[in-house]
């Protein structure tokens, strides 16, 4: 156990509580700060709170307000739900072909993200980008994706990225469930949606909840964003993530940049807290039940 606490304590524990200190600082890259930072207090946190700065284009509340949409969208509508479809549907498919479907789908999770970066500005290309062409074979206009609808296309490539986990977490949950309750509602003539709603989705629901937490924070941080629209145009998909690397790393506000990463924080422990509450409740109404 001692040099796998090293490497956690080295890797994990030191920099979680480096960062909560420079949080509490002006260091930055440049200048006096940068050899001595001084101690600030919370005016790291209280200028990201500043009301006459929060509703501001390129500030904090409209980044934390496109954040959360992000996560909505991508993760819990896109990824999570994405990931039990294709679980589902390829229960029904042959052990050859469900093979085949979880590795399609598996390379878009592996693949590094400069990759897949560079795959997808070839696919939304205007002039010879693969959509578009497809577009035009069926007499729609064409579009410049990554400037006209920005943030539906970021969306829509972080849930085609992330989709794989949920696949295989739902396909290993589905596995779990007896084949005997599936073959009773067969022969009670159930349909395959009453399946999914009264026997699937309640049996897996420990499932759904890890799922839920891991995408959320997952996608809370994510940054591959980054490599399509930079946090543009006009900061439309400035996300935390990137907004975060603006402040710390283009205007060199390490301390602020800290203070950022510890509300972000915060904002995933509050979304743990409040799923698994809503699994222990879950839990227990099952107990009472039995």
């Amino acid at each position: 156990m001692t040099p796998a606490g090293a490497l956690v304590t080295l890797f994990v524990v030191f920099p979680f509580f480096w960062i909560i200190a420079i949080s509490f600082t002006d260091r930055s890259l440049l200048g006096a700060s940068a050899l001595h930072p001084q101690f600030v207090g919370l005016k790291n946190y209280l200028d990201l709170f500043d009301p006459a700065t929060f509703r501001s284009l390129g500030g904090f509340g409209p980044s934390l307000w496109l954040t959360i949409q992000f996560v909505v969208l991508s993760a819990l509508c896109g990824q999570v739900l994405l990931g039990l479809v294709l679980a589902w549907i390829s229960r029904e498919l042959s052990p050859r072909m469900k093979s085949v479907l979880q590795g399609i789908v598996m390379l878009a999770w592996i693949l590094p993200d400069v990759v897949v970066g560079f795959a997808w500005f070839a696919y939304l290309d205007r002039d010879a980008g693969t959509l578009n062409q497809l577009l035009r074979g069926l007499h729609v206009p064409a579009a410049d994706f990554l400037i006209e609808h920005p943030f539906l296309t970021i969306c829509a490539f972080n849930a085609w990225r992330g989709a794989a986990f949920s696949m295989m977490l739902f396909d290993a949950a589905l596995q779990s469930i007896p084949p005997s309750y599936l073959e009773t509602a067969d022969v009670v003539g159930a349909s395959g949606w009453q399946k999914l709603r009264d026997i699937v989705l309640p049996l897996i629901r420990g499932h759904i909840v890890t799922d839920l937490i891991l995408i959320t924070m997952w996608t809370f941080n994510v940054f591959t964003p980054f490599l399509l629209t930079a946090g543009g145009p006009s900061f439309e998909t400035d996300i935390l993530p990137i907004y975060t690397y603006r402040i710390a790393f283009k205007s060199f506000e390490f301390g602020k940049g800290a203070a950022i990463g510890v509300i972000v924080m915060l904002i995933n422990l509050a979304f743990s807290l409040v799923y698994l509450r809503l699994a222990q409740r879950g839990l227990r109404k099952k107990g009472k039940a039995a």
